[in-house]
């Protein structure tokens, strides 16, 4: 093979400038916002999802990842997105957006919740029920502490994430108006529940995400989960959806920003129900986990119908929120 002549090296290109970053987590999430946005340009990110190879953009700064789904996929894919070095991210706002089981006290199918607090509900000691001492409410407690009501000493410095309280309002600002989808189907089973918010149609809501690998269902756990909330917010934080996947990916939005890449001041986390973590009475957990609820379609509507406006008004204005969330957004 012929050896190409030593010469100049090649001029680098500049990495493309991003306004707002949207990260999905696999295909469903991420079709609403390619195809309204017209994010029609393919950028190949070696390292990303072997499913979602590609970063989505247009020519307004705005781009759109999928991850793949799962913590280590989420960590992952944003890790090689961000030391690709391919995008100048250094001004954008993140938009982490997908869909999540929903606590009936606090939402119903199609509601799109804001979070203030990403909590973790893998990392903990875990003794099976059947096992657990007596006088024990759960078989859960943190690791270090010495039962389940004793807070952790977090070691691992990723269990609890708050949020951008500036940011988080403007979002709730933005989207206060927003016109969310429903439908027939998850309108029936929804009435299946005998209180608000369960049987009532989805708004939006502010409370907070827990997410873990395991998918859980039924009540009982879902007890450990609120409690779960409470312990590591200090009393602060709101459980409301549970999802797989935030914790890791802010994370490594986290250490991105150590090394001067992104800035998590800039995040944001929207979570649209597409199910119900319990069931409703007269429901086995089993058949509830199953349930055909019709709630998937209208919660990936939903992202896109509560997240668009936030999008949009950064690009719109940009000259004001390149320098910051701006105050009389929230």
């Amino acid at each position: 093979m012929a050896m190409l002549a030593a010469g100049p090296a090649m001029a680098q290109t500049p990495p493309r400038p991003v306004k707002v970053l949207v990260i999905s987590m696999f295909g469903p999430e991420a079709k609403p916002w390619i195809e309204q946005l017209h994010l029609d340009q393919e950028i190949a990110v070696p390292g990303l999802s072997p499913d979602y190879p590609a970063v989505h953009c247009n020519a307004d700064g705005v781009c759109q990842m999928t991850t793949g789904m799962g913590h280590a996929n989420a960590a992952a894919s944003t890790m090689a997105l961000l030391w690709s070095r391919k995008f100048d991210l250094t001004k954008a706002y993140v938009l982490i957006a997908g869909i999540a089981g929903i606590d009936p006290a606090k939402g119903t199918l199609g509601s799109a919740a804001w979070a203030r607090y990403l909590v973790d509900f893998g990392i903990q000691h875990e003794i099976d029920a059947r096992e657990m001492p007596q006088g024990w409410i759960s078989g859960y407690l943190g690791i270090g502490a010495k039962d389940p009501a004793g807070k952790p000493p977090l070691n691992y410095r990723t269990e609890v994430f708050q949020l951008n309280e500036d940011l988080l309002q403007a979002a709730l600002a933005l989207s206060k108006d927003a016109k969310l989808v429903d439908g027939d189907t998850a309108a029936a089973y929804r009435a299946r529940y005998p209180d608000a918010p369960a049987n009532q149609p989805p708004k939006v809501v502010q409370c907070d995400t827990l997410a873990g690998d395991t998918y859980w269902h039924g009540a009982l756990i879902g007890q450990r989960a609120e409690a779960w909330v409470d312990l590591l917010t200090d009393g602060k934080g709101s459980y409301c959806t549970t999802q797989q996947e935030d914790n890791a990916t802010f994370e490594a939005l986290r250490r991105g920003e150590e090394a001067g890449l992104v800035d998590t001041k800039r995040v944001a986390v929207l979570r649209t129900a597409s199910n119900f973590d319990r069931p409703h009475p007269g429901q086995t957990v089993a058949e509830s986990l199953q349930a055909k609820s019709g709630g998937f379609l209208i919660a990936i509507a939903n992202l896109t119908a509560v997240g668009a406006p936030f999008v949009q008004a950064v690009v719109r204005d940009w000259t004001a929120w390149q320098a910051g969330v701006p105050a009389a957004v929230h």
